[in-house]
């Protein structure tokens, strides 16, 4: 679709020196108390900024992201396609929900295609792989214990399921609690041969992302496709042992399992003929294990034998590569992202980020789209992320990306637009350790102040937010806030959570020529983008949300 050209603003002026956005990645505005390494931190710009400069909160989770409910994180997928589109979409949990209650997903033409081989021959498999939880960010329990139900009455035989475990968007540790909600949703089955097969922790196994570590798909593929893993009789006494190993007592970190029958052998073993469901919704870390089966070209790692068998993911994951070609649920289609509208102005981009946030700030920004948008105006950038425990390292690669900002400011004329991600706040604070969240809070912190004084120098703006919250609170609460404690001390949390993120501006221009508008209560992160174009001194598209700016 061709986007139009947009009109300067009536009576804010265009922008001479650079926009800068930083995105703080999991940074939100929490509670203030013992659990919130936000607030615990030494952060002497941040607070410079929330104090001296016009600053606002933003909603970063519901529906104010195009999540199903208000009581539904957010999380950095939907948080920056609300950012970079403008606009509230609905999102992979809403999109799957509507598509099962309608029952447009069990009509449609992906399931009863994976169902032929299977009704044809009853020794052929269903297989059902995801992560196992109600957190609704990659996937929600109901959606494969609604598959089951359905494989049951089109009379599908045998089932096996391949189950990851959460414990970041969920209580960590409570696996043990959803495998027996999706055993009793298996034994209401009578007379089938639906039985769970392998898994291990979303960290360790399967759901790796951006290639980070194709190991940790590597132990999926051979735990789920050959068996090939720790055995153990059953899922109970897989997780017994388990807990037990260094790091057991995190669902994330589980290592892999497989489960046996009487004989010793896998009851799990994909087969030629039998089909594959992946039931994650969220596309970026559903990807590889994708590539594993669909791509034949694949250098990663030694796959072994290939089953031939017809796979499907429960949306598609990534729309340019078309990965997977068979899917359950239409993916929302965001088309005249501020991208384009920059592109088509003549503006230039730079966007950057590490590895674990690489995608947030190009595809997931761009609506779903891989590559840039348009090379001649964009450039993209990405740092290698370390392969190391998040809380061992807390500073990340924050000051490497930094670093490309400043390298693409030297020289000739500065990006019109940069665009960063700081993962420090989000993937230190999944960790649930509190000393290295507050770390990485200060480490963020730090680099943020070496953006102020880029901003200053070049007399342009700087505008910084986040996409959720996470390091924000890392205990886990009752319905009145209050801490749950466990032996005396408060529970840990690892999931992102419910609160607003800060959106804070600096204008190193002098005087301000806008001010922050009052009548905007509800706003969220999809006005980010026309407050961006309004600070560039351009008007929004007429189907953008509101600007949180106004002239003076």
């Amino acid at each position: 679709m061709t986007v139009e050209t947009l009109k300067r603003h009536p009576q804010l002026p265009v922008l001479e020196g650079p926009l800068v956005l930083a995105i703080l990645d999991g940074i939100g505005w929490g509670p203030k108390d013992g659990g919130d390494a936000v607030f615990l931190a030494q952060k002497p710009h941040l607070d410079w900024l929330w104090q001296q400069c016009p600053t606002r909160t933003l909603k970063a989770h519901g529906t104010a992201v195009g999540m199903p409910s208000d009581a539904d994180m957010g999380n950095s997928e939907v948080g920056h396609n609300a950012m970079g589109a403008g606009r509230v979409f609905r999102q992979g949990a809403a999109l799957v929900q509507d598509a099962i209650e309608s029952g447009r997903l069990l009509a449609g033409k992906t399931w009863q295609w994976l169902l032929e081989p299977l009704l044809a021959d009853p020794q052929a498999t269903l297989h059902l792989c995801g992560l196992l939880s109600d957190g609704n960010v990659h996937s929600h329990i109901d959606h494969v214990i609604a598959l089951v139900a359905a494989a049951d009455r089109a009379g599908v035989q045998r089932i096996r399921v391949h189950a990851l475990a959460d414990g970041r968007d969920v209580a960590d540790p409570s696996f043990e609690l959803y495998i027996a909600k999706l055993q009793e949703a298996l034994d209401r089955c009578c007379g089938r041969d639906y039985r769970i097969a392998s898994g291990g922790g979303r960290m360790l196994v399967t759901m790796d992302r951006y290639e980070a570590d194709w190991a940790i798909v590597e132990r999926g593929w051979n735990a789920h496709v050959h068996g090939n893993g720790p055995r153990f009789s059953s899922v109970q006494a897989a997780l017994h042992a388990l807990r037990q190993e260094p790091g057991g007592n995190s669902d994330q970190n589980l290592g892999p399992f497989v489960v046996t029958g009487d004989d010793g052998e896998p009851i799990g073993r994909v087969q030629d003929g039998d089909s594959f469901v992946f039931w994650n919704f969220r596309g970026d870390r559903a990807i590889e294990i994708t590539k594993a089966f669909e791509f034949d070209e694949f250098p990663h790692f030694d796959r072994g034998r290939r089953p031939q068998v017809r796979y499907a993911g429960m949306m598609q994951y990534d729309g340019d590569l078309l990965l997977p070609k068979h899917f359950l649920v239409e993916p929302p289609v965001i088309e005249r992202t501020l991208g384009e509208f920059l592109a088509v102005l003549g503006l230039t981009s730079f966007a950057v980020s590490e590895t674990q946030k690489y995608g947030h700030v190009t595809y997931f920004w761009n609506g779903n789209r891989s590559g840039v948008l348009d090379a001649a105006h964009e450039v993209y950038a990405e740092v290698p992320s370390d392969r190391i425990a998040f809380d061992q390292r807390p500073q990340m690669r924050a000051r490497e990306i930094t670093d490309r900002v400043l390298e693409a400011f030297r020289g000739g004329k500065a990006p019109d637009f940069t665009r960063m991600n700081y993962a420090n706040g989000d993937m230190v604070g999944h960790t649930g350790v509190l000393a290295a969240t507050i770390a990485a809070v200060e480490t963020v912190d730090a680099e943020v102040g070496r953006l102020i004084a880029l901003v200053r120098e070049r007399r342009g703006v700087l505008v910084v937010t986040a996409d959720h919250g996470n390091a924000d609170d890392l205990w886990m609460r009752d319905g009145k806030g209050r801490p749950i404690l466990r032996n005396g001390v408060p529970e840990s949390k690892t999931s992102h959570t419910l609160n607003p993120v800060p959106l804070s501006i600096f204008d190193a221009r002098g005087e301000r020529p806008w001010q922050l508008r009052q009548d905007l209560p509800d706003a969220g992160l999809a006005n980010l983008a026309a407050t961006l174009l309004a600070l560039l001194g351009y008007e929004k598209p007429a189907d953008y949300a509101q600007a949180v700016i106004q002239p003076a």
